[in-house]
Order: C-alpha cells, then sequence, then structure tokens
C-alpha cells in the first residue's frame, strides 16, 4: 500500500512540474512577441524622428531667402506707403483711355503694396486685370490676379497652374479655356463662352481654343483649371456670379431682348468665309466647329478673323420678347485684340442643308475635335442673303463673361427642321437675357 502511495505522489509530483514547465513556456512566448512588437514601434518611431529632423533641417536651410524676401517686401512696402507713387502712377495712367492688361495689372500690384489686400480699390483692380485678361498667353496675369484675389478673401476659385506649391486649386471639369482654351467668345472656361472652362464660346478639347489656338483640352478642355458652370442647377445663370463677378455686376452683359427705338448707323457688316476642311467638336456646352485662318468680316471696312462658330437653343437673343428656335454665333477677333460676334438666327421650317452636313459629323457626346475625312464646309452657307443688323456692346454670354464684346444680330433669319432642332444634342444651352442698362441698340 505504502508502494501504491509512493507511486500515486511521484505521478502527481511529475505531472506538477511539467503543467509548470508549460505555463512558464507560453509566459515567454508572449513576452518575445511583446518584445517584438514593441521594438517594431521603436523602429518606426525613430524613423518618423529621422523624418522630422530632415525636414525641420531643410525648413530651417528655407528660412534665411524667406527672411530675406520678407525684409524685401517690407522695404518695398515702406517706400509706397506715403501714396506718393501710387498717385503719380494713377495721374500717369489716366491719360490712357485704354490701358493694357499688364499695365492694369501693374496699377493693381501698387495698390496692393500700398493700401493692402483688404483696399476695395486694390480688389476692384485686380478684378478689372482679369476681366481685361483674353485668357490667352496671360496667364501670369491671371495667376497674378486671382492669387491677390484670393489673399484679399474674395470668393475665386485659383486656377490649378496658378496655386501656390502645395495648394492644390479648386476646380471643376477643366476646360479648354485655362490657361485652358477659350470660348467662343475668347474667353477661357469649359463652356460655351470659354472659363475658362469647355466653351461654347470657351475652348475646344484637343482641339483650338475660340480664337483658333491649340487648346489644351476639350472645351473647357482637358485641364483641370476653370470652375464648373452650367445652364441649370447649383452652377446655373442665376449663380455664375457667384465664381464669375463680372457676370454678377457687369452693366453691358449679353444677350439683349432687341426692341427699339434704335439709333440708325450708316455702316455695314461684309462676310468673306472661305471653304475649309470640316472641324468640329462638341466641348461639353454647345457644338463648335472651328475654322482655318483665311475667313473674315469686314465691319465698317475694318477685318476681324473668323475663329469659330457654335450654336445656341433656343436662341440666346429675343427679338421683341419672343427666342428663335436657335442662333449661330460667328467669333471673330481683329489684330487689336477686339472680339466681334455675328448672330444668325435659325426659325422652324424646312431643313437646312447646311446644317445636315454639320449634324451628320458632330459627335453626340463630349470630346476632342474630329476631322472626317475629305469633309469640305463653307460657313458662309449658313447666312442669309440679306445682311441688315441689330448692333451694341455687350459681353461674352458664358462665364467669366467678359465685357466690350460687339454685337451684330442680323435681320433676316435661315430655316432650320423641326427634326434638326431635336437633333442637336443639348437641350437648352441659352443664357436668359441680361438688363439693357441704358445701352443704345443700333440698326442700319
Amino acid at each position: 500500500m505504502k508502494q501504491i502511495i509512493a507511486i500515486v505522489v511521484l505521478a502527481l509530483s511529475t505531472a506538477g512540474a511539467s503543467f509548470f514547465g508549460w505555463k512558464q513556456m507560453g509566459s515567454s512566448h508572449k513576452a518575445a512577441e511583446q518584445i517584438t512588437e514593441l521594438t517594431a514601434k521603436v523602429d518606426a518611431a525613430t524613423k518618423k524622428q529621422a523624418a522630422a529632423e530632415e525636414e525641420l533641417a531643410a525648413s530651417e536651410e528655407a528660412v534665411p531667402p524667406l527672411q530675406l524676401q520678407a525684409q524685401e517686401l517690407a522695404a518695398v512696402k515702406a517706400a509706397l506707403s506715403s501714396g506718393a507713387t501710387l498717385k503719380d502712377l494713377e495721374a500717369a495712367y489716366a491719360k490712357d483711355k485704354k490701358l493694357s492688361t499688364e499695365r492694369q495689372l501693374g496699377l493693381a500690384g501698387v495698390r496692393l503694396l500700398t493700401n493692402g489686400s483688404k483696399d476695395p480699390g486694390t480688389v476692384e483692380a485686380f478684378q478689372k486685370a482679369l476681366e481685361m485678361t483674353d485668357w490667352k498667353g496671360q496667364k501670369n496675369v491671371i495667376c497674378a490676379a486671382q492669387n491677390a484675389l484670393a489673399a484679399a478673401g474674395e470668393k475665386v476659385k485659383v486656377m490649378s497652374e496658378c496655386a501656390a506649391d502645395g495648394a492644390p486649386a479648386k476646380a471643376g471639369k477643366a476646360d479648354a479655356h485655362g490657361a485652358p482654351a477659350k470660348d467662343a467668345h475668347g474667353a477661357p472656361a469649359k463652356d460655351a463662352h470659354g472659363a475658362p472652362a469647355k466653351d461654347a464660346h470657351g475652348a475646344p478639347a484637343k482641339g483650338k481654343d475660340a480664337h483658333g489656338a491649340p487648346a489644351k483640352d476639350a472645351h473647357a478642355a482637358a485641364a483641370p483649371h476653370a470652375v464648373h458652370w452650367e445652364y441649370e442647377g447649383a452652377m446655373g445663370p442665376e449663380n455664375w456670379g457667384k465664381e464669375f463677378p463680372t457676370c454678377g455686376k457687369g452693366k453691358s452683359q449679353s444677350p439683349l431682348n432687341i426692341k427699339g427705338p434704335f439709333e440708325k448707323v450708316r455702316f455695314n457688316v461684309a462676310p468673306d468665309y472661305k471653304p475649309g476642311p470640316l472641324k468640329i467638336l462638341n466641348n461639353g456646352h454647345t457644338i463648335q466647329v472651328n475654322v482655318a485662318p483665311g475667313s473674315k468680316l469686314r465691319i465698317d471696312g475694318k477685318p476681324f478673323e473668323l475663329l469659330q462658330f457654335h450654336f445656341h437653343r433656343p436662341s440666346e437673343e429675343h427679338i421683341d420678347g419672343k427666342p428663335s428656335a436657335m442662333v449661330i454665333h460667328f467669333v471673330h477677333k481683329n489684330e487689336a485684340g477686339e472680339l466681334a460676334v455675328l448672330g444668325v438666327l435659325l426659325k422652324e421650317g424646312n431643313e437646312n442643308p447646311g446644317l445636315k452636313t454639320l449634324w451628320a459629323h458632330a459627335p453626340a457626346k463630349e470630346g476632342p475635335e474630329v476631322t472626317p475625312n475629305g469633309v469640305v464646309f463653307n460657313p458662309a452657307n449658313l447666312l442669309p442673303r440679306e445682311l441688315e443688323f441689330y448692333s451694341y456692346d455687350g459681353s461674352l454670354t458664358t462665364p467669366p463673361c467678359t465685357e466690350k464684346v460687339k454685337f451684330f444680330i442680323l435681320k433676316t433669319q435661315i430655316n432650320v427642321s423641326k427634326e434638326q432642332v431635336t437633333e442637336f444634342p443639348f437641350k437648352m444651352n441659352a443664357r436668359p437675357v441680361q438688363a439693357q442698362n441704358g445701352r443704345p441698340i443700333l440698326t442700319n
């Protein structure tokens, strides 16, 4: 019996020792895992510390040049603080009836240095410089004005090319307008009239801008700069002024309701359009046809080059309060950079042979310019025989709504069939009529 008890005690002792050893082994494994995890965290923290130290060192290297720039800027502001230089510059420029965009920007810059970014005169000066820009080859003006207005707290979106390093610009669909392409009226945008954005009056994607220059992208074009706008919804015409001040505050905006009384003029308009290869695109706001150099419009004998033409449905211009089925805007520019738009109204009637050719090749969806093989088109095919007109001073009918655009709306309308109106891929792409604000309407 004693022997059995001894055997049992020995077995229990062995089992207890084994259990204790197993527990100790498990604790050791867990401790090893914890040590490994802590080691990894320490390594990661060490790397982050090293990276932070490198960034700090780089920042310290950048401080002296920034301090020098700040000192230089402070010295310039102190030198201009009396306002004498600003007054002299304003007096000198007052003699020029028409300042160049660069001089207007320079004047705005001196105002900024003299009076600061919160001065209303400074904001107005930069806004004027931005409005004067033809958005082609003047990226420096656009960027300087947009950044200055943003610094002044104005609600303006800065193009991606103009945003400060590390500060992405807010943008909608990029457009051919920007330093996108220009809209049909020469303004950048992605829209029918430039921004800008695509353009009916803007610039074609992967085609030419409203001024016939290669666009970076399709109508508003493919670049990510111009603010997105539409004909309906949150960015419809009633809200354009929130992003494009001239659209809301301008006093010479287009289109108009054309009604009497009229002022008589003695000059004429004489189109001299030439046939050329068809170059057509859907820029997201209209169907636009880009025209090769050589076609001109003579206004009182002065030549304007035809850049492109595009369509609106219904017509943007009204005659005695009534719109037409559609309108064609032929966009021209002279050597001085002045824009002139010849408008041809379309009434429902017989099929139009010229539109039949265009509609057969017009892209149904937004995209780059297409050039159908062997297709030649003459813009003169879309003109009436009679060329009597109404004329007024207006603006681009799409953002940025730049003013000082001459409009000539022909009195004689051409036909378009109901089916051709329906085939146009935009159900509505017309800005509402704007206030006349005392502007005279001329007629010959």
